[in-house]
């Protein structure tokens, strides 16, 4: 049963009455009716909401299926910005600074950090908030750290589900950010809209550059730490590598930042902006969100 704002408005009496029609028993209709309060509050913009469903979809997933299924009309609005690249590239402060740019701007932001889990102890750091604590005060701003909890890809397992309720919360940007990974962590293209890849000079010769998986992923690149030895060359090769593949209508720009010193940070605002905008008017957005529906499994899932 698709309900919208309006019908999430009716009194509990008429949804009881409703259920009753379809043959729910009290229980089930007990667990319905609490499932359209979640999914009103988190409409609403209540980040308690928000916060609780997504612990709960980190410990039972299957518990929360049927919420995030009536979440799932409310979703689509929001723009998911990937930042990757290997450990100390820099990607939590060049969120850190995008956000704070574009809540200038008037944006509302939600930031899911993930944190790689201890083989051994199973704990996880969640450090990268650490370095954003300036935006934790910020309501217009929604930060979410989760480990990794064995799950590979370079992505925590609830990922996918925490995009969509910070979408339906009504926040304008989504960035995820990465555990730090190496050539094969490539599953934020199965999740973002525009992928920016964070590398840093001093990590490798060119064949490093050439090998298949996670260079191949990039929308845009940047280079951080642009002011260490290396730099020049290290664009050199990423622009060589980009040659090899002209069938792309995009060509990703290869960009230099310092983002401690906020060095570049709002050309690679403008680059994600034309980003976005190249997807819209080719149609590849819906394309890629179609695409990336069908690899993650989840068009039945929510």
């Amino acid at each position: 049963m698709a309900l919208n704002v309006e019908q999430l408005k009716k009194t509990k009496k008429f949804y009881l009455w409703e259920l009753k029609k379809e043959g729910l028993t009290e229980s089930k209709r007990a667990k319905y009716l609490k499932a359209l309060k979640i999914v009103e509050k988190i409409i609403k913009g209540d980040r308690r909401a928000a916060a609780k469903l997504i612990t709960l979809v980190e410990n039972n997933f299957s518990q929360a299926q049927g919420i995030l299924k009536k979440l799932y009309n409310h979703t689509g609005n929001a723009l998911v910005i990937g930042i990757t690249g290997p450990p100390g590239s820099g990607k939590s402060t060049i969120t850190d600074k995008i956000t704070k740019i574009l809540r200038g701007q008037g944006k509302t932001v939600g930031i899911i950090a993930i944190d790689p889990t201890s083989p051994f102890t199973g704990g996880a750091l969640l450090g990268d908030r650490i370095r954003m604590q300036d935006l934790s005060l910020d309501k217009g701003v929604f930060i979410r750290s989760m480990s990794t909890r064995g799950h590979l890809g370079g992505l925590s397992q609830a990922t996918q589900a925490t995009v969509k309720i910070l979408d339906a919360l009504g926040k304008d940007i989504i960035f995820i950010e990465t555990v730090g990974v190496g050539q094969s962590e490539v599953d934020i293209v199965k999740v973002a809209d525009t992928v920016v890849l964070i590398s840093m000079p001093g990590m490798g010769d060119d064949i490093q550059i050439i090998k298949a998986g996670i260079m191949e992923i990039g929308d845009i690149f940047v280079i951080n730490k642009a002011d260490k030895e290396g730099c020049e060359r290290l664009a050199t090769e990423i622009e060589m590598m980009l040659d090899l593949n002209k069938n792309s209508g995009w060509r990703p720009p290869v960009l230099k930042t310092i983002a401690t010193d906020n060095v570049g940070i709002k050309k690679l605002l403008e680059e994600i902006n034309r980003h976005i905008k190249h997807l819209k008017e080719s149609g590849e957005l819906e394309q890629r969100r179609r695409e990336s529906a069908k690899k993650r499994g989840n068009l039945n899932r929510f």
